[in-house]
């Protein structure tokens, strides 16, 4: 079949194709992208790659008594004094034949098992050597005592026997990869990277390394895409430049279709007759959606193609390089995320809310995703704009970490809060902006970081002053696996509370442990005597989430009515709220509420719990006789 758009000929004026809102083109691209078929691969091939099954200990780690330290295992009971020695046991030995007896000691190294018999272990610093005419040491001295159980780890201490250790869907970092090898496991099941073919289309492009006459441009969008995807850990095939000609992009889209998973194109998607990927899509597969309501990146298209019984994603994105990149952000991120074996909820965009820095104009038609620059500011994100936002012009996305959400309107005030992306890996965060210059790049100046009074906030000398403790409950948070998100937003939330002037005394993570999060919620409440503890994670219903036992178990009472507020706000936005188990209640004069894990639902469940919290924290600090207040 051949077509004459290629002769420019006979295209549409107006376009086929419904505008669709933004979360809906997510939520069609993460519904129709499924996890790839599982594969085994040799534990040192695995890095990146997510995990397809849950792995558990096999024995308990370390499987027998080791020592902390260098120095002597003795009977904590024999106190200070000089002690004969019966033997040296280092690192890999094993000491059948060394049992120690009250007044004995035995050499042990950082590592090695203990010697049964011996109770614990006096570090070497105290410790003097008594040595025999040779040189030989034959006995010490102990100058301090230890109590039963110093410097031992015990049998299961760091992983303990058919414990979860890493659990399906994790990706495999490199303190993954060692926990596996520690466990043992040396092939392990992972879903298959997706592969991705990227091509350009336009008959005006040539490569990077040709010069440009004649009309022509150079091709930027294939190398920065091909670059994007191996950032996001995926493999990637270059699939070049094809021109506007029907015969020869039909050709080129079926080869390359058996050999990838993903297709992604830029260019020909608008409404000029030489624009033929649409077409081509759809005599080829469906089409599922050809219009986005966005800024920038409207004519993005998605499709799907079947491929001797399988389905492959096509992302068609426009030709313009910053609409080609904000597009590949919000829809081809989570497509791949979901391939590579993360649920259709983690697959999704984050978003979190940042503080704008200065005044912005709004589209009167479309909302915005606006290149920006995110920081923490030291008790809250800021968000400072990346200069001119033509789509053009790659140079807005040079420092960009972000995009921030816009609504159709006529002006953003400074100060606003606005919602954020982050560009996954795309450029780290820096306590610098950096400088915007070249080719006509301004740099925007913001202002000083700091909320003036309004009308409807009190100025901080009406505000009751809250000393607050925020606490983010999450192993890969604890492992260093993902980013702290919900614990700024906590700590953003709260200041916001009209009527109260929070002083976050401190914010903490801690893994999915209830001795840890009890830990820290005792000593917040009963040293620290702060007025309020907020968590955030662990309320859900897999068998880690245990923050609501660990937390119930504190509470001197209960607050059911602050519960019931939390579970209705959270079901107003999602059916699956009914699984959440908030907390709510108070040890002492603290408050304390546990709050879900995702930024978004520690938003809703705030701004639900706002209109009630200064006037229950104002009645615990008159119970508590003003302890709180001015303390530190």
């Amino acid at each position: 079949m051949s077509c004459n758009c290629s002769d420019g000929v006979g295209s549409l004026r107006n376009s086929p194709y419904d505008m669709i809102p933004m979360q809906k083109a997510i939520d069609t691209v993460i519904n129709l992208a499924q996890p790839l078929l599982k594969t085994s691969v040799p534990l040192h091939e695995a890095l990146g790659s997510v995990l397809a099954e849950t792995i558990k200990s096999k024995e308990p780690l370390p499987p027998f008594r080791a020592s902390v330290m260098d120095g002597y295992a003795v009977v904590a009971s024999d106190g200070v004094g000089e002690f004969p020695v019966l033997n040296r046991v280092a690192a890999g030995d094993v000491p059948n034949s060394v049992y120690v007896t009250p007044g004995h000691v035995a050499y042990v190294t950082t590592g090695c098992p203990v010697p049964d018999g011996a109770d614990a272990v006096v570090k070497i610093e105290d410790t003097e050597t008594i040595v025999d005419a040779a040189g030989k040491e034959v006995a010490i001295k102990v100058v301090q005592a230890v109590s039963s159980g110093t410097s031992i780890r015990p049998i299961g201490f760091d992983i303990p026997n058919d414990a979860v250790v890493v659990e399906a869907g994790e990706v495999i970092t490199p303190a993954v990869l060692g926990l596996l090898a520690t466990v043992g496991v040396a092939t392990v099941s992972i879903f298959r990277k997706p592969v991705v073919g990227v091509l350009s289309t336009g008959s005006e492009l040539v490569d990077a390394s040709q010069s440009i006459h004649d009309g022509k441009i150079r091709d930027s969008n294939r190398p920065m895409l091909l670059a994007y995807m191996q950032q996001l850990g995926v493999e990637t095939v270059d699939l070049g430049i094809c021109s506007d000609k029907w015969d020869a992009l039909r050709a080129l889209l079926l080869d390359s279709l058996s050999k990838i998973d993903v297709l992604i194109t830029s260019g020909g998607v608008s409404m000029g007759e030489h624009d033929l990927v649409k077409p081509l899509l759809k005599e080829l597969g469906t089409v599922h959606f050809g219009r986005i309501h966005m800024k920038p990146g409207k004519p993005t298209t998605f499709a799907t193609i079947d491929v001797d019984g399988t389905p492959k994603l096509v992302f068609a994105l426009p030709g313009n390089p910053v609409s080609c990149l904000v597009t590949s952000c919000l829809l081809v991120q989570p497509a791949l995320k979901r391939m590579r074996g993360h649920s259709a909820a983690s697959a999704a965009p984050v978003r979190f809310h940042a503080r704008l820095q200065h005044a912005l104009p709004l589209d009167r038609e479309r909302p915005e995703y606006h290149r920006a620059i995110v920081q923490w500011a030291g008790h809250e994100w800021v968000a400072a704009s990346t200069g001119v936002q033509a789509s053009s012009r790659l140079l807005s996305c040079r420092h960009a970490n972000a995009l921030v959400y816009l609504p159709v309107g006529t002006r953003m005030e400074a100060d606003s809060l606005v919602e954020c992306i982050f560009f996954s890996d795309m450029g780290g965060l820096s306590s610098v902006q950096p400088a915007l210059s070249s080719v006509g790049a301004k740099a925007v100046s913001p202002p000083p970081i700091s909320m003036p009074p309004t009308a409807n906030k009190p100025t901080k000398a009406a505000a009751l002053r809250v000393r607050a403790c925020v606490l983010t409950v999450s192993d890969r948070v604890s492992r260093g696996q993902a980013e702290d998100r919900s614990g700024p937003t906590m700590q953003q939330k709260l200041r916001d509370i009209p009527g109260l002037d929070v002083d976050i005394v401190e914010a903490a993570v801690v893994a999915d442990e209830r001795v840890d999060i009890q830990a820290l919620v005792t000593r917040w409440c009963d040293a620290d005597r702060v007025d309020l503890v907020v968590t955030s994670g662990g309320t859900g219903f897999s068998p880690r989430d245990i923050t609501p036992e660990a937390v119930k178990d504190l509470l001197h009472r209960e607050a059911p009515g602050l519960v019931h507020k939390m579970l209705a706000a959270s079901l107003e936005v999602t059916p699956m709220a009914i699984l959440a188990r908030p907390v709510a209640g108070t040890r002492h004069s603290t408050l304390v509420l546990t709050l879900p894990g995702k930024p978004n639902a520690v938003v809703e469940t705030i701004d639900a719990l706002t209109p009630v919290l200064p006037h229950a924290l104002h009645l615990l600090q008159d119970v508590s006789h003003g302890h709180h207040q001015g303390s530190k």
